[in-house]
């Protein structure tokens, strides 16, 4: 009789996930050189130093931008995809980005591409040949789908997720899977199956999470564009701390069949995908396509609102006048003094133009409030069905995790009528915090505010969500972009402060302007449920009004 084989261990199948992973890698062409032996901290520009002048100059080009080239045959979809391959590769070695590459796909899917222009002349769609990252819990055909738990190691998906089909069928190539955390719920990019996602920034920070792989490959130029998804600020945390542009759509205007995630079907607090991307432009690129292709004829969860491109959100009285309430503190955490600084030069450029802009001041409203709703809700099973998930493979807790699905008051198994009743208090805030807009600020069209209270925080430290998850409660359309970096004579910390409750100290006490150096400093503005068009319509104009002193990664 057999001896029954014995189940392999965690880290053994981790193990194997990274040899995938490695095995994709050596799969790229030319093979890439070794890395220098000893690496700053701040690692944006080695990839230069690695790639030849035309690899770097195809990589460095925004989505928008390569499109237009692409099309007109001045560069073949082949060297596009080669191009990024390679820096993605180079990506992972300096921030451990990469769930693995898909270079046979990619290329495959490249040739096909060429040789669509050469036989028609005209490109495959509007984004003929552009690579496209995709987070990797976005399902891909054939390959693994974990969630960020080691126990799902080996479901597979059969198909490729809806909004990677749009894509693929408006001419995207898809090459790339990247790093999530465990179990998705986190804004930090860990797990026991790939370990730490740093920040290229410097790679003492978090990359921010959940979508930290897209957001590491990005400000590094790995990636043009990128799928991400957002829960909790899971889009624009890792915006934030890479310095990149990143849009929490309203939940149901892009398609999310084809997802891998623990709490699909849980509907207290509602998920999005949304595109990250290193210009403004690419972020519309990817909604504009996304909604082109009128999902809502095959999906009957999604709203039937195409992207409103052509028409102007932010006229009044027949002029253009855009009018931005700035939320200096949301009385539960102090930003700290590069964020403050950040907030303060916007406002002070934007008052430069009061025939166009108007800038008024919001206070918060019930924030608290906001945040016990949401601790409710984002684990109405007291955290069981996450637990049940790290007991199929006997994986442990990781920290960040451990306290937010666990060990933070307030995380409690709910009965059912528990939930209605939370469930019914989110509706509750959510009408009660739309009439405080229509009747406080009835002519403010976006609000101006932090996107975390600190830049990019120190591994293993980020607890603090209410910037972001309070539009995820309202279901609000929310956008970060950069603006300026970490300056330590400017942003010296305050120490006379003090904190006025528990999350208040943690952010004060793990800011540090030397560990922080190099980090990007971003903010968010945030638009009424729907109006995703008006919140990037709105940061166009900013841009257009303020010049630039949004910081570019490579600068």
């Amino acid at each position: 009789m057999e001896t029954p084989k014995e189940k392999p261990s965690w880290q053994e199948i981790a193990q194997g996930v990274q040899k995938t992973r490695d095995d994709s890698i050596a799969h790229v062409d030319p093979p890439i050189p070794s890395l220098p032996t000893a690496l700053p901290n701040r690692v944006i520009d080695i990839p230069r130093q690695l790639l030849s002048s035309s690899e770097v100059s195809i990589t460095e080009t925004s989505a928008e931008d390569l499109v237009v080239s692409l099309a007109a045959g001045e560069l073949t979809a082949t060297a596009v995809a080669r191009a990024f391959l390679r820096r993605a590769a180079i990506a992972q070695k300096l921030t451990n980005c990469i769930y693995e590459l898909l270079p046979e796909r990619a290329l495959a899917q490249a040739e096909r591409l060429d040789n669509y222009l050469v036989e028609h002349g005209t490109p495959a769609g509007p984004l003929h040949g552009l690579p496209i990252s995709v987070k990797a819990h976005v399902g891909i055909a054939g390959r693994d789908n974990t969630a960020g738990f080691v126990g799902w190691v080996g479901r597979k998906n059969t198909d490729d997720a809806k909004i990677v089909k749009i894509l693929v069928d408006a001419g995207a190539v898809v090459y790339a899977r990247t790093t999530e955390p465990q179990g998705l719920m986190a804004l930090e990019t860990c797990s026991n199956i790939t370990g730490n996602t740093v920040n290229p920034h410097n790679t003492a920070l978090s990359a921010g999470g959940s979508s930290g792989g897209e957001s590491a490959l990005q400000a590094l130029y790995g990636s043009p564009l990128g799928i991400g998804s957002d829960i909790g600020g899971s889009i624009r945390s890792p915006a934030s701390n890479c310095g990149l542009y990143g849009l929490k759509p309203t939940n149901g205007r892009v398609p999310l069949i084809g997802c891998a995630a623990y709490v699909i079907g849980c509907e207290t607090i509602l998920g999005t995908l949304g595109p990250l991307s290193p210009t403004l432009g690419g972020i519309k690129l990817f909604m504009k396509t996304i909604l082109a292709a009128k999902p809502w004829t095959t999906d009957p969860s999604l709203h039937q609102i195409p992207w409103r491109d052509n028409e102007s959100h932010i006229y009044r009285d027949g002029k253009k006048k855009l009018t931005v309430g700035v939320l200096w503190d949301d009385g539960v955490v102090k930003p700290a003094p590069p964020v403050a600084r950040a907030l303060q030069e916007m406002m002070d450029r934007l008052k430069a133009f009061p025939s166009d802009v108007e800038v008024i001041e919001w206070k918060p409203y019930k924030q608290k409030e906001a945040l016990e709703i949401l601790t409710r809700l984002y684990a109405p099973d007291g955290g069981k069905a996450f637990a049940e998930n790290l007991a199929l493979s006997g994986e442990p807790y990781l920290p960040l995790l451990a306290w937010t699905l666990r060990d933070t008051p307030g995380v409690e198994e709910l009965s059912l009528h528990e939930v209605w009743e939370w469930t019914l208090k989110r509706e509750m805030f959510r009408y009660s915090y739309l009439q405080e807009w229509n009747t406080v600020a009835p002519k403010m069209d976006v609000i101006l505010c932090p996107a975390y209270p600190t830049p990019a925080p120190l591994l293993d430290t980020s607890r603090y969500w209410g910037y972001t998850s309070i539009w995820n409660l309202l279901d609000y359309p929310a956008i970060v972009f950069p603006v300026t970096k970490v300056d330590p004579t400017r942003d010296a910390k305050d120490p006379t402060y003090t904190p006025r409750n528990e999350f208040d100290s943690w952010c004060h006490n793990h800011y540090d302007t030397q560990k922080q150096q190099e980090a990007p400093v971003c903010l968010q503005l945030v638009a009424k449920r729907f109006e995703d068009e008006k919140v990037v319509q709105a940061l166009e104009v900013i841009k257009e009004k303020i010049g630039l002193p949004f910081v570019d990664c490579l600068a």
